[in-house]
């Protein structure tokens, strides 16, 4: 079976594998905390739900109570897995890039002369520096974000659906509405992010260059042509970058705004329910966190995507520099 279109555009990421493997128990456990953290978060609105219809009625006062220390305790709950979630992905992205950084160095090291000779300096201080930056925000913040939102997203839809069947309708054929931006502009914005990481190291490259050969470039007093050159190149990678944000900008405010709009309208339909007498308002109540939760992780789905094309295009770099082969041995 072919891999999807989009599939292949994060598949470089697949090559940060052996970085990760030594340390796969932290992974299980930072897996782990992530998802008591999106069940915790799961939770509260079905407490709130029977605090509204159980705890402020008549015949349950006495029951107000309970629901209260239910809440707190999954507040408990979720910010406990929510901290050791942050410590591990951290200290594993920290960890993974240190890492790399001496695999590539150890490697650049053992390459020949003609190496050094057809290869600029500054273009690998950049894959050392600005690629492996990248790579850490995704490893340490990203995954577990992206990983977490996915969770929220499929838990969420599965309440609303037990919920109101009939309201998670409407929402969840919406949702073809908010991947159509997602696919013409993910694909945008990898193209564009590569692009940037190539001007940064074009320009890096060029500063290489210069200062390794200063004498050079002073005795023909070439530092003016020289400060020029580098300011163009400063400038065209600037001009990139500021196209891959303008691209990202659109796709984050596409989804959120196309999202929301749907979830309004339902959440109206919802109202009309209760003021008919079909649903009760702490069902309306945990209807509507549900569906801000699963809105938001889909906004946070997107900008996570955007990340994850952006560490690929740096991770595909990398592993070129640590694929290449000395003809001396």
């Amino acid at each position: 079976m072919p891999t999807p279109p989009n599939a292949r555009r994060i598949t470089p990421l697949l090559g940060l594998a052996p970085f990760l493997r030594p340390y796969l128990g932290r992974w299980l456990l930072a897996f782990v905390a992530l998802a008591v953290a999106a069940g915790a978060t799961l939770a509260l609105p079905v407490a709130f739900r029977y605090l509204i219809d159980l705890g402020f009625s008549p015949g349950h006062r006495g029951e107000i109570d309970r629901y209260f220390i239910a809440l707190f305790a999954v507040s408990l709950v979720l910010a406990a897995a929510t901290s050791l979630r942050f410590y591990l992905v951290s200290w594993l992205g920290e960890r993974i890039t240190a890492d790399l950084r001496r695999a590539v160095y150890e490697h650049v090291l053992g390459m020949s002369p003609q190496f050094f000779e057809t290869t600029q300096t500054g273009e690998v201080l950049s894959r050392l520096t600005t690629d492996t930056t990248l790579i850490q925000t995704v490893v340490g913040t990203s995954l577990s974000m992206g990983l977490r939102n996915f969770f929220l997203f499929t838990g969420g839809t599965a309440m609303l659906i037990v919920t109101s069947p009939v309201l998670s309708s409407y929402i969840l054929a919406t949702l073809v509405v908010v991947i159509v931006p997602i696919l013409v502009f993910g694909r945008r914005v990898r193209k564009l992010s590569k692009a940037s990481q190539d001007r940064v190291a074009d320009a890096s490259a060029l500063a290489g260059e210069v200062l390794n050969a200063m004498p050079t470039v002073q005795s023909f007093t070439q530092e003016p042509f020289e400060n020029a050159r580098f300011g163009s190149a400063v400038d065209t990678a600037f001009g990139t970058a500021l196209d891959r944000i303008r691209a990202r900008a659109w796709l984050t405010a596409m989804v959120i705004v196309l999202m929301f709009a749907a979830v309004v309208f339902v959440l109206w339909l919802g109202a009309q329910a209760v003021l008919g007498g079909t649903m009760s308002a702490g069902e309306l109540s945990q209807f509507i966190l549900y569906a801000v939760v699963t809105a938001g992780a889909v906004g946070a789905i997107a900008e996570v995507w955007g990340d994850l094309q952006r560490a690929a295009g740096a991770t595909e770099r990398l592993l070129q520099l640590l694929g290449a082969r000395s003809p001396v041995q």
